[in-house]
């Protein structure tokens, strides 16, 4: 039987899409179909056929990504949950999108109430991209020091906005911005020592000031939303520090679209708790991935599919 005690359950963001995601959960288990169904009752429309049957373009608009993200994790973790009624985990905490999903996980929100926020989210940020279009970068092997400097400096040089999004493990961040400015990043980071500098394929500046039209409107709708105390603890991606009231969620999901997402913090304020296993719920290996970075003595476990799913209920008889 896995302590739970010494666990924590992670929820992937945009960018670990898959199309198919969760249809073998849907198939298998009533509450795992019922979560989709409930999905697309109340966002309107066949969200299920979207994340199951695409086309792939319709799953990556970014207004259909979030919501089918957060369904799937929901609908693996309300599976998980009914097979193991037991299972509380020291922590959860997800990343960029993935963190609604950890709050809808915790009752920190309803699933409706966080499906919502998130289709607004994934709107918003779609909106703002082709309003204000943006690019963002992956960066391999500088520090964020170094990375945090060199956008100052390509900022000031090209006269456009350039920011650290993403610190996502050790040797792997995320820089974001206005496209001259990251492009410029991409030239310069190798004469600093980065083993690559590589262009992500979306057109949306997210966690920096290009999001702020963006964020505007979305604290209205975090505002609208009827939040409670977290069940579990949440490590938020803003302070990477545990999310303990319904006024600490509210003040992180305000400034979390232009803010950096600090993962290899947050990750490493859980490690220091004691925990020992981290469980990934959600389509992909992206979490695990860096927290083979972060700390690669800890334990990692993927549910991503039926099969991972059942090798974990093997593992808690």
């Amino acid at each position: 039987m896995s302590n739970w005690q010494k666990t924590a359950v992670i929820f992937p963001g945009q960018g670990s899409q898959v199309l198919g995601m969760g249809k073998d959960f849907a198939e298998r288990y009533p509450i795992a179909r019922h979560t989709f169904q409930e999905a697309d009752d109340i966002l309107g429309y066949d969200l299920s056929r979207i994340c199951w049957n695409g086309p792939a373009t319709e799953l990556n608009q970014t207004a259909n990504t979030q919501p089918a993200l957060f369904v799937c994790g929901m609908a693996i973790w309300r599976a998980l949950s009914q097979l193991i009624p037991n299972m509380e985990p020291a922590f959860v905490a997800g990343h960029s999108l993935g963190e609604f999903t950890a709050l809808a996980a915790a009752d920190a929100m309803s699933m409706a109430d966080g499906l919502r926020l998130v289709q607004v989210r994934g709107k918003l940020m779609e909106e703002a991209g082709k309003r204000n279009p943006g690019a963002m970068a992956a960066l391999l092997a500088l520090d964020t020091d170094a990375v945090t400097t060199l956008c100052s400096e390509i900022s000031e040089e090209t006269g456009n906005t350039v920011v650290l999004a993403n610190d996502n493990c050790p040797g792997q961040v995320v820089v974001s911005g206005h496209i001259a400015a990251v492009d410029r990043i991409v030239e310069r980071a190798p004469e600093l020592g980065a083993k690559r500098a590589v262009k992500l394929a979306v057109s949306v500046a997210a966690h920096s000031p290009l999001m702020a039209t963006a964020s505007a409107s979305f604290q209205d709708a975090v505002r609208d939303t009827a939040l409670n105390p977290p069940s579990i603890p949440v490590i938020g991606n803003v302070e990477a520090q545990a999310l303990n009231s319904a006024a600490d969620i509210r003040s992180e999901l305000e400034r979390q679209l232009t803010q950096p997402v600090r993962w290899t913090e947050s990750m490493r304020t859980i490690v220091a708790q004691g925990v020992n296993t981290f469980v990934e719920i959600g389509p992909g290996t992206v979490l695990s991935g860096l927290m083979r970075r972060i700390d690669r003595k800890k334990t990692r476990i993927a549910i991503n599919n039926e099969k991972a799913l059942d090798n974990f209920l093997r593992s808690q008889a």
